[in-house]
């Protein structure tokens, strides 16, 4: 099985750089973690749209799956109370 691409939206990366160090770091982690394992236990399918969220405390990693490019695209990353809306 290959390693998936990771590729984080631009948005992504400013909401990523506003959260305090400490979720940063784990939030990184499981997004590292994506590129062995693009649906790991725990992940779930929006049902509206073709995107998967994931959970790293109360942060929510939103991102989509093109798996005939093996690539994994980052498109959102809140805290939970903000992410949906």
């Amino acid at each position: 099985m290959a390693n998936y691409k990771i590729l984080i939206k631009p948005s992504a990366v400013k909401e990523l750089k506003r959260l305090p160090k400490k979720g940063v770091q784990r939030i990184t982690a499981t997004i590292l973690s994506l590129t062995i394992e693009p649906r790991p236990f725990g992940c779930e399918k929006l049902s509206v749209q073709e995107k998967y969220r994931i959970r790293q405390g109360n942060y929510r990693i939103i991102y989509a799956i093109e798996d005939d490019q093996i690539i994994v695209n980052v498109v959102k990353i809140r805290h939970r109370r903000d992410v949906y809306k």
